[in-house]
This record gives C-alpha cells, sequence and structure tokens, in this order.
C-alpha cells in the first residue's frame, strides 16, 4: 500500500468517527468538541468526506454559548478552550459563519488573569502580556495562545490588537537558548527545558509575524529533536512548526507514516493526535497554509 493510500485509510476512520458525533442520539458527556474540531480539519485539509463537514460543523454548534465560546462540556462553561479549534472548524463554510464570527467575537474580547511584572520577582516572564488560557480566570499559556492567533489569522484578524499582542505574549515566553514549553521561562534564575510540541505550536503561530532572526535558536532545537520524535502531538507539531518556516524535513512523512505505523504495538490513538498526524502530512507549509491561500513559509 503506497502513502497516500495507508492514510486514506486512516481518514475512513476518522469519518466513521465524525457520523457518531453527528448522531444526535448521543448524550452531550460523550461528545468531544475539540476531537470533532481536530477531525474536522482533517477531512478539509485532505479533501477527503467533504460531504459530511457541514453536518459536522453544525453539530459543533450545538456545543456554542450564547456569548459565542465553544466549551469542553456544556457543564463546564469556563474551560473554553475548545473555542480557538471551532474557529478553525468553521472556517470556509457558509453555513456557519454566524457562529464563527460570534466565536471570534468572544475571542478578541476575552483574555486570562495578568499582572504587572514584579521587580525582583522569581519569574523570567512578563505576566503582564494578553495571551489566552486554558479555562477562564487562569494565566495565559503557549497552546491556547498559539492556536488564538492561528485563529485569528485563518479568519482575517490577524493584525487586531489582541492578536499582535498575544505574539508578543509568545516571543516573551520563548526560552533563552531556544524553544517553548507549556508556558514559562525561567523559575528562581534556572531556565526550563523546551518541549517539541510546544514549539512547533508557537512558531506555527508566529510565523508571519517575526523575522527569522528572532526564532533561530528554536528552529534549531526542533531541528535537533524532530527526527527522534514518533509520538504522535510532538511530531504533528514539529513537522507543521518547521514547515510554516520553509523548514519542513523532507522525511516528514515517512516518519508520519511510521508514528502512524506504531498504533498497530500501543493502540489506536485518539481522535485529535491522529487528525494532527493526517494534517502535517498534508499541510507541507504549516496549518496556516490550509486556512489561507497563497501563505508561503518564513524563511
Amino acid at each position: 500500500m503506497n502513502a497516500l493510500a495507508h492514510v486514506s485509510t486512516y481518514l475512513d476512520t476518522l469519518r466513521e468517527q465524525v457520523l457518531v458525533d453527528i448522531d444526535q442520539t448521543r448524550h452531550n458527556g460523550e461528545y468531544r468538541p475539540d476531537n470533532a474540531a481536530w477531525a474536522i480539519l482533517a477531512l478539509a485539509a485532505s479533501g477527503k468526506h467533504s460531504d459530511i463537514l457541514v453536518p459536522a460543523r453544525t453539530r459543533l454548534v450545538k456545543n456554542q454559548h450564547e456569548d459565542g465560546r465553544v466549551s469542553i462540556s456544556p457543564d463546564h462553561p469556563e474551560a473554553f478552550w475548545p473555542t480557538q479549534l471551532a474557529i478553525l472548524a468553521w472556517h470556509g463554510s457558509s453555513q456557519h459563519q454566524e457562529s464563527l464570527e460570534q466565536a471570534v467575537q468572544f475571542l478578541v474580547k476575552t483574555t486570562g488573569r495578568h499582572f504587572a511584572k514584579e521587580i525582583g520577582t522569581h519569574v523570567g516572564h512578563d505576566p503582564s502580556l494578553r495571551g489566552w488560557s486554558w479555562i477562564a480566570d487562569t494565566h495565559s499559556m503557549v497552546e491556547p495562545t498559539a492556536l488564538g492567533i492561528l485563529a485569528l489569522v485563518a479568519t482575517g484578524f490577524g493584525g487586531h490588537t489582541r492578536g499582535q499582542e498575544a505574539v508578543q505574549m509568545l516571543m516573551d515566553r520563548q526560552l533563552p537558548s531556544g524553544g517553548w514549553n507549556y508556558g514559562n521561562t525561567t523559575i528562581y534564575g534556572q531556565e526550563l527545558y523546551p518541549q517539541p510540541e510546544n514549539t512547533g505550536l508557537a512558531l506555527s503561530a508566529v510565523a508571519g509575524f517575526v523575522p527569522l532572526e528572532e526564532v533561530r535558536h528554536s528552529l534549531v532545537y526542533l531541528e535537533s529533536r524532530v527526527e527522534k520524535i514518533r509520538t504522535p502531538l510532538s511530531l504533528g507539531w514539529a513537522v507543521l512548526g518547521l514547515g510554516a518556516w520553509g523548514r519542513r524535513p523532507d522525511k516528514a512523512r515517512s516518519w508520519i507514516l511510521e508514528c502512524l505505523n506504531r498504533q498497530e504495538q500501543v493502540g489506536a490513538y485518539d481522535t485529535s493526535n491522529l487528525s494532527l498526524l493526517l494534517i502535517s502530512f498534508v499541510a507541507t507549509h504549516g496549518l496556516s497554509s490550509v486556512f489561507v491561500k497563497g501563505t508561503e513559509p518564513r524563511r
């Protein structure tokens, strides 16, 4: 079986999962809007099974609150981090434009808890810069902030002041020696370790906003790690992050296929991780290239 046919079988698997989500007999507690959004993104990026995208996106609307947020479950409206993913999932659908616009407006009006940096503090980053948090009334972190920037770029709001400040926030959270972790830089003078997935996410988000020199060390770090990574979350974002800067490795597809094949030993990946891997297989210029026509990687 060739590589494209192999990937196609996994897209068929996503289609079946999406069909289950569309089934209105399911209880709300079983539906995960983050998984659903990732599956929609993977199918849209691949161009396969486009016939189920409209009903899948409509099902996602059922998890949207009146203020535009999309929470992880109706019982936990404060956990609104799937909003960014929902915006990306609704992108390009004229039938869901209203839901998309409401979600964007929620995003630009929402922030976490922030405060001025005190002299002599043990925390290295600037806590006053606003990005987005996982949960209401908590501090901004790298992953939801990066996804927020990508959502604004996809919908034409990349120049919004909230997006611009979020880019500043991510750059402030870049580790001195390169890379990003979940959201800190140094604690009591000790530099923390970078993580491939957060580094790939951040590089995906800041591409097009900052010059190469400002992220060169992070690109070098990620290039030094990606050859050995075979877990879906880290490999998927590492490949997408490098692709956004025109540095996608030539062997990326073979590594992704190897990672997909590891399910035979470790069991099936969840919907989000499987979708991310499939997107990284087809989106050679990074995640934004799926949404913004003519997007070229930074060099």
